[in-house]
Formats: structure tokens, C-alpha cells, sequence
């Protein structure tokens, strides 16, 4: 916490457990602890809202709440919620920091997972089962969806309310460490994404504490805004951040909409937060999830890299043919995709439809690796009605062209998990929201959808899957038998060869300058050169449906290349 905040909850000491709450508006606080029966112990004020107490009989595995003025409220500082976030919270000892090594920003083929939906069990523990595969696959780094608890039995993560107790149904403490220690063992860095611009709607006892942590008139779409004029906010957030690294052993951040972070502090929060990531041992790395295309998030706030959309909307416009929402502001063009990408992203300041307003900075401000690209993410393929994915909507030699596309390029690839074999299974919005929430969702779900071309006819709105119902999370579930047979084993197949190549190739894992990456449109053949020491590779992908350009390449998306680049057909060729 900040000098102003010394750390609030149950901490674990060699003189037993103190427990320190911020309560601005109590006039008594008290713990009560829940053993054979209730022990109820008064809490002494400290002076600034502060109350604390150290009992020398209290240690790890300790259940209690927090009474404020006969008020029974959860710890929103809790360290572990073992019966979800309206229980108690159970005492928990602070983990020692692990030793590990540091991560290169351009050495990242990072792997985006929902544990819930990762495997059949749904825990860290069978997760880590998979690690020595995705070693194997050639990815370097796991970026695992949000683990802050929310409420009930499922859930994408982004509803959290207790920032410090990672969610109990995917296992204790102990797994997750266990689990990210196991990734390190396979030399896989782990990425925690967390969210730091609104907490859920449900089981956030913060504003029962101090109404002080909370932006009132801030309008925020998916929960309470978090002041960072409040210091005890600002502190919250950082020592958050630094227990996810510190004590679990994470490699870095990836922070959630960070365009809908408002902060007017002298010193930005996500500044704050990048710098405390920055200074820790070793120094880890911070991503901003940001739609304003913004390379000030790099240059003067300090993250590492940021998501950059414009590649995915493009390309999937130019595959797809997707025009509702925010596609409407791409266009199916071969030129704009080879400007993306020479660029960073499309919009550099241009009026952005259907607004008018400019969006972006100059992408050439930021070196290529700090461009996170994807084609397809938790956010594209989730937030679509039925959380289709790319290879369901286009050809099997499209889905696999964009693979080597991805990988070819010198950005920060990510992949979403099982898109490496192109898996059937949607990723679909889920929650498990109580009987006044729940119907909320449900039917805010189909209406965020009004808009849509093909679901104005509120029947058809009714057939997108309610968020609530226990198979919408099921059928999210990677089906990982399917990897056996055709078409998916040749996709798998051939991403485990496209990323050997980028690892292996000496021009393809080379980290890139600006000036090392050029792109262009030779009618409907994008072609994508990119050198490094005299020697150079050229990537062509024909999205047209004539044979086009000619070589003999060292890859090809294709089984077998016949001297013709083929309809959806993407060749990397060696050039001198």
C-alpha cells in the first residue's frame, strides 16, 4: 500500500494475524470469527478512519467477517473466499517471492486461456496438465482471463469485486501458484489479466467500507468507477498488482479497458501501476487493453505494449465480410490491411465512423513488438451473438492463411485457446448471476445486439444463448478429442510449423525495426517483406480467387505449392 495506507485485511505476521480496516463512516468495527461457534473481537481505532487489532491466537486457514457498526459484511480485502464472495473469508499467509527469470517483450507468442473453460475439470491443477503441450506448441507465454473472485459458479472474471482472493471454484491459492510455478518449469512466462477500470455489480462491499473509493458521478457501463483521487483506491490497485507478481509469481499485466480508466491525478494510475511492475525483481511486463490507438499508453504512461484491434477488424472484414458495430469502420480492402500492418494500426488520427471524431496516434511512435495482434481473442470471439469463431465463418485455407500471417509478422502474436487447431467449440458469454442480476444479464445480452442487421426481429434476438444457463457455459469447453482428426489435426499441424519457423528462422525471429517491416497491395495479393541482416522474407497471402504471383517458397499454408500462389493461399519466400 501507499505510505498514506498501510495494507488493510488479515495480515499474517509472527505475532499472529492483524486485521485493519478503512471505514470511514463507523463508529465501531469488529472481526468475527467463525470456529465452534461466532467469537466476536472489537477492532481499535487508529486515527484516520483506520481500525486494527493483532490477535496472536488467529493464523492461516482462519474464517472470519467483518462487523461495522453490527453491519456483517465480507473483507473486501479478503485473501481467499472459499465459499464465493458473500462468505467469509479464510486467513491466509503471504507467499514468499519466487526467483525468476526476465521476460523479452519480443520473445512473446502469447496464449490467451479461460481456466473454467481450458479443460474439462476447469481447475489450475488439470490445466497444468497441458503445459508440457503448449510448450510444444511453441507458444512462450499464457495469458490467463481474469481471477479476482466474483460471484457465483462460472463466469468470464471481468464482474470481480475482491481484487486479492483469486476465484475459488478453479482451486486454492496454493494451485495457482503451483500452476504458475509449473509454467516456468516448462519455460512458459504466465500473464494475469486484471481489471482495474470498474469492479462488478455484485459483491462489491468496497463502498460499504468508504464511499470514498468510488467515482459517483463517473458513468461506467459494468460497474462501480474506482476514484484514484482516493488514495486508499490508488493504494488498493497498486499493492493488487504487486501481490499478482510478487507473491504469485506472475511475469506481467495485462490491464483491462484502460480507456475507461479515468484518472486526473498529477501521476496516471496505469503509470503507477507500470512503474511498480517496472521496479519489481525481476522487471515484469505491463499490456493495456485500449480502443483509442493511443501510443502516449507507451511513450509517456509506460506500459510495455498495448492490444492493437485494428489488425483483427481488418483482416476479419477482409475474410468475413463483417459490417455491424464496429466493423462498419473497415473496410474489405487489401491496402488498408497492408497499411495496418505497416503502421501498427489503421487509424492515426483519421475520423473514426460512425462518430466522425479523430481516433489514434502515430503507430510508427512504437516499435512492431509492441503491437499486440490477434485474430481471434476472448473479446472477438465472445462478444459476438453466438461467441463464434474465425474458422467458423471462414474457409479452412483462409483460417489457416491468417495463421501464418500472424505469425509471420513481428508483432506480439496472441492466440485464443484452441485456436491452433481451429476448434469447433464457440466461447460464449456465461455467468452465474443471483435471481435479481441473473434476468438482467440475460436480457441485456440480446438487446446490446438490437442494432444488428440480422437481429432487429426480436425472435431472432431470442435465439442468441442466455448467458445464465448452465449450457452456454458448457458448450464452451475446448471438445480437445476433436485435435485427433482432420481438419483440425493438419490446422494444429501446421501452426506448430509456422511458429518453429518464427522461433527458428533468422530473419523471422529477429527483433524488428519500424523500417524492417513493409506492406503493400499487389491487387488482391497482400505481401508483407521483412529483413534483418542482408537477408530478407517476403510473405504473400492471395485473397482473390485467381492464381497469382510465383517462387519457390520455404512455407506455405497450403499441403503442397505448385508454383501458383492459389485462392487463400499464404507462401513466405526467402529473398536476398
Amino acid at each position: 500500500m501507499s505510505a498514506r495506507f498501510p495494507p488493510l485485511g488479515a495480515i499474517v505476521g509472527d505475532n499472529g494475524t492483524t486485521f485493519r480496516v478503512w471505514a470511514t463512516a463507523a463508529e465501531r468495527v469488529t472481526v468475527r470469527l467463525f470456529a465452534a461457534g461466532v467469537d466476536e473481537r472489537p477492532l481499535a481505532r487508529a486515527g484516520g478512519g483506520i481500525f486494527e487489532a493483532t490477535f496472536r491466537d488467529v493464523g492461516p486457514g482462519a474464517l472470519y467477517k467483518l462487523a461495522l457498526d453490527d453491519r456483517e459484511l465480507p473483507d473486501p480485502y479478503a485473501r481467499f473466499l472459499p465459499s464465493g464472495v458473500h462468505g467469509p473469508a479464510e486467513v491466509a499467509a503471504t507467499f514468499a517471492s519466487p526467483a525468476l527469470p526476465r521476460v523479452a517483450l519480443d520473445r512473446l507468442v502469447v496464449y490467451e486461456l479461460h481456466v473454467g473453460t481450458f479443460t474439462p475439470e476447469g481447475t489450475y491443477r488439470a490445466a497444468s496438465e497441458r503445459l508440457g503441450y503448449l510448450r510444444d506448441l511453441g507458444v512462450t507465454a499464457i495469458e490467463i482471463m481474469p481471477l479476482a473472485a466474483f460471484p457465483g459458479s462460472r463466469g468470464w472474471g471481468y464482474d470481480g469485486v475482491a481484487g486479492f482472493a483469486p476465484y475459488a471454484p478453479y482451486g486454492r491459492r496454493e494451485d495457482l501458484r503451483a500452476f504458475v510455478a509449473a509454467a516456468h518449469a516448462h519455460r512458459l512466462a504466465v500473464l494475469l489479466d486484471v481489471v482495474y477500470n470498474h469492479f462488478g455489480p455484485v459483491g462489491n462491499y468496497l463502498g460499504a467500507y468508504a464511499r470514498e473509493y468510488f467515482d459517483h458521478d463517473a458513468a461506467n457501463a459494468w460497474g462501480g468507477a474506482p476514484d484514484f483521487a482516493c488514495d486508499a483506491m490508488r493504494a488498493y490497485v497498486v499493492a493488487n498488482a504487486r501481490m499478482w507478481l510478487d507473491e504469485f509469481g506472475f511475469d506481467g499485466l495485462r490491464l483491462d479497458a484502460t480507456h475507461a480508466i479515468v484518472d486526473r491525478s498529477a501521476v496516471h494510475i496505469v503509470a503507477e501501476i507500470a512503474a511498480a511492475a517496472h521496479a519489481a525483481s525481476p522487471p515484469r511486463l505491463v499490456v493495456a487493453e485500449d480502443d483509442r490507438n493511443d501510443a502516449t499508453l507507451v511513450t509517456e504512461l509506460g506500459v510495455d505494449a498495448v492490444w492493437a484491434d485494428d489488425f483483427h477488424h481488418q483482416l476479419r472484414v477482409l475474410l468475413a465480410g463483417d459490417r455491424d458495430g464496429y466493423y462498419a469502420a473497415y473496410e474489405p480492402r487489401v491496402d488498408a490491411l497492408a497499411r495496418t500492418i505497416e503502421r501498427g494500426w489503421l487509424y492515426e488520427g483519421q475520423p473514426y465512423p460512425p462518430s466522425g471524431k479523430p481516433r489514434g496516434t502515430r503507430g510508427d511512435a512504437l516499435a512492431p513488438e509492441r503491437f499486440v495482434y490477434a485474430t481471434q481473442n476472448h473479446d472477438q470471439i465472445g462478444n459476438r451473438p453466438f461467441g463464434d469463431r474465425l474458422s467458423a465463418s471462414v474457409s479452412v485455407d483462409a483460417f489457416r492463411a491468417a495463421t501464418v500471417l500472424l505469425a509471420f509478422l513481428p508483432m506480439t502474436p496472441l492466440l485464443f485457446m484452441g485456436q491452433e487447431w481451429g476448434a469447433s467449440t464457440p466461447f460464449l458469454f456465461f455467468t452465474d448471476h443471483d435471481a435479481e442480476q441473473g434476468p438482467l444479464v440475460s436480457k441485456g445480452r440480446r438487446e446490446e445486439f438490437r442494432a444488428f442487421a440480422a437481429f432487429r426481429d426480436p425472435a431472432v434476438r431470442a435465439t442468441i444463448p442466455d448467458p445464465q444457463a448452465l449450457e452456454t457455459f458448457a458448450r464452451s469447453k475446448l471438445a480437445w478429442d476433436e485435435r485427433a482428426r482432420d481438419p483440425f489435426r493438419s490446422t494444429l499441424s501446421l501452426t506448430r510449423d509456422v511458429l518453429r519457423l518464427r522461433r527458428t528462422d533468422p530473419v523471422l525471429s529477429a527483433r524488428a525495426a519500424r523500417g524492417d517491416v513493409r506492406a503493400r497491395a499487389e491487387g488482391s495479393v497482400l505481401v508483407v517483406e521483412r529483413s534483418h541482416g542482408g537477408a530478407s522474407r517476403t510473405l504473400a497471402i492471395n485473397f482473390g480467387e485467381h492464381a497469382a504471383f510465383a517462387g519457390a517458397p520455404i512455407f506455405s499454408s497450403y499441403a503442397h505449392y505448385d508454383g501458383r500462389l492459389r485462392a487463400m493461399e499464404a507462401a513466405i519466400f526467402e529473398t536476398r
